[in-house]
């Protein structure tokens, strides 16, 4: 499995810098594409934000979301789960966590996420979420120059 949060998904859907190293990095790997199911609503969101910042007409927003749930539902991309043990996970080592490091919630879903699915690292291209990343027990890795 290759966890890709949703700085990095957002790239394979609208062409912003780092979309082509990152497709090319990917097109080379062999793992299924995973992200928590949050991800999905933080990428409509960064459309959204696009649209609103006049980088994409309602049309492409539209379209993008539509080859989005065509990948989920050819397994293109999968979505883990967000259930209790997850969120007690998160917020346990929220807590432990000290108060110099700056870790939003949503990013400490993504790293709970992967972390209790058991992969040693996490693709990004969030920095606070990849300082973050060592307190999960988690590799951050960002590819993109």
């Amino acid at each position: 499995m290759i966890y890709l949060d949703s700085s990095y998904l957002v790239k394979l859907y609208v062409r912003e810098h780092g979309s082509e190293a990152l497709e090319s990095w990917l097109s080379g790997q062999s793992g299924q594409v995973v992200c928590c199911l949050h991800g999905r609503l933080e990428i409509i969101a960064a459309l959204k934000r696009q649209q609103r910042e006049l980088r994409l007409d309602e049309s492409a927003v539209r379209s993008v979301a539509k080859r989005l749930e065509k990948e989920e539902k050819t397994g293109v991309i999968r979505w883990l789960p967000i259930n209790p043990l997850l969120m007690e996970s998160a917020c346990t080592q929220m807590q432990k966590i000290a108060p110099s490091v700056f870790l939003r919630a949503a990013d400490a879903l993504h790293l709970a996420c992967a972390a209790d699915a058991g992969l040693k690292g996490i693709y990004s291209h969030d920095r606070h979420l990849l300082t973050a990343a060592p307190h999960f027990g988690l590799k951050g890795i960002d590819i993109i120059p």
